[in-house]
């Protein structure tokens, strides 16, 4: 795809189409033209119905944040739209606000679905929502795995307007039809790149099965527009206008700089936190010194990661097994030095990673050129003492880059991101128990509560630790050529009889994005 230039003064959009060289959606034309210039301006508080006034109010709202002055006009317009923007910018209340307006209270039916990637984001929405529309009569719900069926279904029942949840949740109430889209509205995805780095994308499509024939206004919110989350759009939207509200034009293709202050001493245990917070699909590690590379690459891999080194020490058969990986995109994880890595073509990279900075700033340069190319994006994650943050950011300055500081995830961090992905990855594999293996399973229940009381809960430990290294960061096998790939077998199988309203379509991911679902 092409990047989009769009005027952040709110006058103008652009419509998207599908990518080159993908079978366009229905309804979606490809490629497609820029559209002319709308006319619609900033929107302001003294915009809003009375009673969104009253809930901005009660919010604490003094003035509408850029991100809502600018998408207000057209979700409002019920456009399909794709918004750039960052956490804590405001998106919530930018599509809650038209929501809570459009939806018919007296109506007890879900007409409005917003899927989030974790379950902490679905109460936060939910809390907002909550303010938002006291003055409403607009009922929403947060549904999530890890708890009780019990009070989401109870919310249901109470004739629910909007549900706040993760993908893998609402296609659970759905398979047990607790919950239908049939009346539905309004679809929106917030934090879309993160959906799919937890692994989501086959969920996501199995509840796209259920919506209605009718067209769902749909808007879509991600921090970064991969290609991956593209193809999503293509996947659920209709002819959508794009909105970046992080500078004046949006760009399909940019690199994120980012950098992490780190202990010297904690460093390796560092990097494997950031990997799994970050979750990257592939990424090129440099470090300065082949002994270094060396010890990255052990301690990736006694931590389960798919990782291999490359050295100009290694032997020609040794290289060219590595290589082999590389080029047919099955290697997550390459440990490098900046001469082993020269002449490496790695096209769908989505992270370097810099655990060593480099000694001169060209050199910064080109290993962060390694990511985002080819129309994609990408991220460069520089690990830092506060001596060399310091030469970093004089780097950033002299080639005008906007480096972007993140705090370094602590253990607990990695735990809760850890315990909602493996809660998606188990949920996911019991929905696709047929009744003989649920029988089965039944015999271990009473062994299961026997464990999680005692002091036998290391043991449960234990296999929901091989479970998930084996299931999200297992090597990825190559598929012979006649064999349909996982996503395709997806997509084919069959689907709820007498309602096969939107089909789930093949996957145009990597290999590696196969495997780990996003």
């Amino acid at each position: 795809m092409e990047e989009s230039e769009v005027n952040t003064t709110g006058e103008s959009v652009e419509e998207t189409g599908s990518q080159p060289n993908e079978p366009p959606r229905s309804g979606v034309e490809s490629p497609a033209e820029p559209s002319t210039k709308s006319e619609y301006p900033l929107a302001t508080l003294a915009d809003l119905p009375e009673k969104l006034r009253l809930g901005a109010a009660e919010a604490g709202w003094t003035e509408l944040m850029p991100v809502q002055a600018k998408a207000l006009p057209y979700l409002f317009a019920q456009r399909d739209m794709m918004v750039q923007s960052r956490t804590g910018s405001g998106k919530t209340g930018a599509y809650l606000l038209p929501v809570l307006e459009m939806v018919n209270p007296r109506l007890r039916e879900t007409q409005a679905l917003v899927l989030v990637p974790t379950r902490e984001l679905a109460q936060q929405v939910a809390t907002e929502a909550e303010i938002l529309g006291r003055g409403t009569q607009v009922r929403s719900v947060a549904v999530y795995g890890g708890v009780g069926y019990g009070e989401q279904m109870a919310a249901f029942k109470a004739g629910a307007h909007i549900v706040i949840g993760t993908p893998g949740r609402v296609l659970d109430h759905l398979l047990r039809r607790s919950m239908s889209l049939d009346r539905l509205k309004f679809l929106i995805f917030d934090e879309a790149d993160r959906m799919l780095s937890m692994g989501f994308y086959p969920d996501m499509r199995r509840v796209q099965s259920y919506l209605p024939e009718s067209h769902v206004t749909t808007f879509m919110f991600s921090a970064t527009f991969p290609p991956q989350v593209i193809r999503l759009a293509n996947q659920f939207l209709s002819q959508p206008g794009v909105l970046n509200l992080s500078s004046d034009h949006i760009h399909v293709t940019e690199v994120e700089h980012v950098f992490y202050n780190v202990p010297g001493m904690d460093k390796d245990r560092s990097l494997v936190r950031i990997i799994e917070v970050e979750n990257p699909l592939s990424a090129l590690i440099f470090c300065n010194t082949k002994v270094r590379v060396d010890y990255v690459t052990v301690v990736l891999q006694r931590f389960g990661y798919d990782a291999d080194e490359l050295t100009s020490d290694l032997s020609q058969a040794a290289r060219e097994k590595v290589m082999e990986r590389v080029r047919q995109g099955t290697l997550r994880f390459l440990v490098a030095t900046d001469v082993a890595a020269r002449g490496i073509d790695l096209p769908e990279l989505s992270h370097v990673i810099q655990y060593e900075p480099p000694e001169d700033a060209e050199a910064y340069i080109h290993r962060a050129g390694r990511t985002g190319r080819a129309g994609g994006t990408g991220t460069a994650i520089s690990l830092v003492n506060p001596a060399e943050g310091s030469a970093l950011k004089r780097i950033g300055k002299r080639f005008g880059i906007n480096l972007l500081e993140r705090p370094l995830p602590g253990d607990e961090d990695v735990e809760r991101i850890v315990s909602e992905r493996i809660i998606t990855l188990l949920e996911a594999r019991l929905r696709n128990r047929d009744r003989l293996q649920t029988e089965r399973m039944a015999r271990f229940l009473p062994l299961a509560h026997s464990l999680s009381e005692s002091e036998e809960s290391e043991l449960l430990a234990m296999l929901l630790d091989d479970f998930y290294q084996e299931t999200f960061h297992a090597p990825v096998v190559p598929l012979a050529s006649d064999e349909p790939s996982p996503a395709a077998r997806r997509a084919s199988s069959p689907k709820r009889s007498g309602d096969q309203r939107r089909s789930g379509g093949r996957s145009h991911y990597s290999r590696g994005q196969k495997r780990r679902g996003g």
